[in-house]
């Protein structure tokens, strides 16, 4: 409840159990996709650190996450490119339930300081010269 009231959405299958599984039969409240997107974001944010800018992110929901499950947030890089004396890091999303199963997945497209290299601008303005770097296309 607390997240849907922060992001102001009050769709009662956030929050109301009842609701949720008598009306809309859901088999219990979902986690709201919402909270899910800003997961994905802060670990992208954490895994390419400090001096780094999420330029692009993509993701997909695959499956329902309920309230009780368990999330894990995982992140690989993918490939890492230079250009212009910045870095170029394309990481693999996922959010796993506890049994495994992927309920939203994605990628996401970083930009880092190289050794030695310029800093990342902030903030981060994409230049011509960067169109061709695209995250892959999903399954």
């Amino acid at each position: 409840m607390r997240w849907s009231a922060a992001v102001e959405n009050w769709h009662r299958i956030h929050y109301d159990q009842r609701f949720a599984t008598e009306h809309d039969k859901l088999p219990d409240v979902l986690i709201n996709g919402s909270w899910k997107q800003h997961v994905l974001v802060q670990l992208v944010q954490d895994a390419l650190g400090e001096n780094a800018w999420l330029w692009k992110i993509k993701f997909r929901y695959k499956k329902m996450d309920l309230a009780g499950d368990t999330i894990l947030a995982q992140a690989r890089v993918v490939r890492k490119t230079s250009l212009d004396g910045l870095g170029f890091v394309t990481l693999n999303i996922v959010l796993l339930n506890q049994h495994g199963e992927e309920s939203t997945a994605g990628h996401a497209l970083g930009v880092v300081e190289l050794p030695g290299g310029a800093k990342v601008p902030y903030p981060f303005v994409p230049k011509e010269a960067y169109a061709s770097l695209q995250l892959p296309q999903d399954d």
